[in-house]
C-alpha cells in the first residue's frame, strides 16, 4: 500500500428517501426533511488492498457512482490513505479544527470521549442500526452509547501445513500439549519454523491476545479494568517461553523480531507448520499452492474459551453539522449489497447480520464458515478505553522481551500493567 494519499471527488446525491427505504433522520426516528442541497461531506478511508489493482479507492469510486444514479443533492470528497498514515490523518485533521464528516479508520474512542462524534442512533435508520452483528455493535459503545459503527471484522483460527501434518502422520491439535507434541515432531522432521509465534512490533498484540484468551484470560478482566499480569496470563507466557521458545519450536527468527507478515509469508513459501491467521492468509497459500487446515484455537486442556475478533470503524464528527446527509449516505453504505462487496474483495467478515447470513448461505463461501461462525463469540480488543492506543503501542514494543531467554514472564506483564493501569486512570 502507498504512503501518498489517493485522492478522487466524486458527485452523489442524496434524496429523502434512503436506500434501505427509511428517511434517515437525526434520534433515528423515520420523520425529517430532506437533505439541504449542494453539501459536501468528506470521507477519509483506509486502504484495504495490497496493490493498487484492488486499493479501496476502487470500491468507494464504484459505490458512490451507484448512490449518484439514485440520489440528487450532495457532493462527497473520499481521502483513501494506507493502513501506515490514516489515523493520523485523521487525527491531524481534527486538531486543526477540519474535521471530516466521516472516517473509517481503526479507533473512536478518543474522539467518542471528548464529545467530537454523532451517536450512531443520531444518524442511521432503526433497521440499518439493528443490523450491525450485535457483539461488533457491543464494541462501538462508550457508556453503552454506540458511536463506532464496525466497518470490517475478521476472527482468527490456526493454520496448519496440510502436507508436512500429513508426513508425519499428525492431526490438528486441541490442546496445547497436542500443539508442542506436533511442533516437536516437525522439528525433528526438518521443519524450519514448527510454530510462528509473531511477538514483533508490527502486530504482536494480536497474537498476545490470542494465547491470553486460550489460557483462559485476556486483557482485561471482570468488571473491565486491565489485568495484563493476572496468573493465567502469567502462566500462558511461562508456557510459551519454556515448552515452545525454550524448545527451539518457533523458528530461527526470535518472536521479538518475528512480525506478522513475515511470518504468514513463511506459511506461504511452506517453511512454517503452524500459526494463527485471519482469512487473507486463505488466498495467500493458495497462490502459493500450500495446502492448509484451520482449526479453533487450542486451550489449555481443550479448546480456547474464545476466538480473537478484531474491527474496523466508521465514524461521523460532528464539527461540520451534516448529521443527516451523513445518516442517509451511510445507511446505504451499510446495504447488504454493499457490506458482502466489500467483504469478498478484501477477504474480510460482513459487519451485518443481514450480509453474514447471505455469505453463510452461499456456497462459494464455505471457506469462510469457520470463521463465520467465530465471530459471535469473539473477543475484541478493548478499543472502547482511550488507553488502548497506548496500551497497544506498549505491548507491541515490549511483550516479546517476555519469551527472550533470561526473561521472566511475570516481570515484563507486570511493567505492562502497571503503564496500562497508569494510562487508564487518566481516561
Amino acid at each position: 500500500m502507498g504512503k501518498s494519499a489517493v485522492r478522487r471527488r466524486v458527485t452523489v446525491f442524496i434524496s429523502m428517501v434512503s436506500a434501505m427505504g427509511v428517511t434517515a433522520a437525526l434520534g433515528g426516528c423515520s420523520g425529517g426533511t430532506a437533505a439541504t442541497p449542494n453539501a459536501t461531506l468528506k470521507l477519509v478511508a483506509a486502504d484495504y488492498g495490497d496493490s493498487e489493482a484492488n486499493s479501496s479507492q476502487k470500491y468507494w469510486d464504484k459505490l458512490v457512482k451507484e448512490y449518484e444514479k439514485k440520489n440528487p443533492g450532495i457532493e462527497i470528497d473520499v481521502s483513501v490513505y494506507s493502513w501506515n498514515e490514516v489515523d493520523a490523518k485523521v487525527k491531524q485533521m481534527v486538531a486543526d479544527g477540519e474535521a471530516p464528516d466521516m472516517a473509517q479508520i481503526g479507533a473512536y474512542a478518543d474522539y467518542a470521549a471528548k464529545g467530537q462524534l454523532y451517536e450512531v442512533n443520531q444518524l442511521l435508520s432503526i433497521p440499518v442500526q439493528a443490523d450491525f452483528v450485535s457483539r461488533l455493535a457491543e464494541a462501538g459503545e462508550v457508556g453503552r452509547v454506540q458511536y463506532g459503527m464496525p466497518f470490517a471484522s475478521s476472527t482468527r483460527l490456526l493454520f496448519y501445513n496440510k502436507e508436512l501434518f500429513d508426513e508425519a502422520g499428525l492431526t490438528p491439535p486441541r490442546s496445547w500439549s497436542e500443539l508442542a507434541a506436533a511442533a516437536r515432531t516437525l522439528k525433528s522432521r526438518g521443519v524450519e519454523t514448527p510454530y510462528a509465534l509473531p511477538l514483533g512490533p508490527e502486530e504482536a498484540q494480536a497474537e498476545t491476545m490470542m494465547w491470553l484468551l486460550s489460557g483462559g484470560d485476556g486483557y482485561t478482566g471482570t468488571i473491565g479494568s486491565y489485568g495484563l499480569d493476572s496468573d493465567q496470563n502469567i502462566a500462558t507466557f511461562n508456557w510459551l517461553k519454556n515448552d515452545l521458545v525454550g524448545k527451539g519450536l518457533t523458528g530461527p527468527t526470535p518472536p521479538g523480531k518475528l512480525n506478522r507478515a513475515d511470518a504468514f509469508e513463511a506459511f506461504t513459501r511452506g517453511e512454517v507448520g503452524m500459526l494463527n491467521g485471519h482469512p487473507s492468509l486463505m488466498q495467500a497459500a493458495e497462490k502459493r499452492g500450500v495446502e492448509y487446515g484451520m482449526v479453533p484455537m487450542p486451550g489449555v486442556d481443550g479448546r480456547a474459551k474464545a476466538t480473537m475478533g478484531v474491527a474496523d470503524w466508521m465514524m461521523a464528527f460532528k464539527e461540520n453539522g451534516n448529521g443527516e446527509e451523513i445518516g442517509e449516505f451511510l445507511d446505504f453504505v451499510y446495504s447488504k449489497k454493499n457490506v458482502l462487496e466489500f467483504s469478498h474483495e478484501y477477504n474480510l467478515l460482513p459487519v451485518t447480520t443481514s450480509a453474514s447470513e447471505a455469505m453463510a448461505a452461499d456456497k462459494n463461501d464455505k471457506d469462510l464458515d469457520p470463521f463465520l461462525s467465530e465471530l459471535e463469540n469473539a473477543e475484541l480488543y478493548p478499543v472502547a478505553k482511550t488507553s488502548w492506543a497506548q496500551v497497544s503501542a506498549d505491548i507491541k514494543q515490549q511483550i516479546g522481551k517476555a519469551v527472550g531467554p533470561n526473561a521472566r514472564p511475570s516481570a515484563v506483564l507486570g511493567s505492562l500493567q502497571q503503564a496500562a493501569s497508569a494510562a487508564e486512570s487518566s481516561e
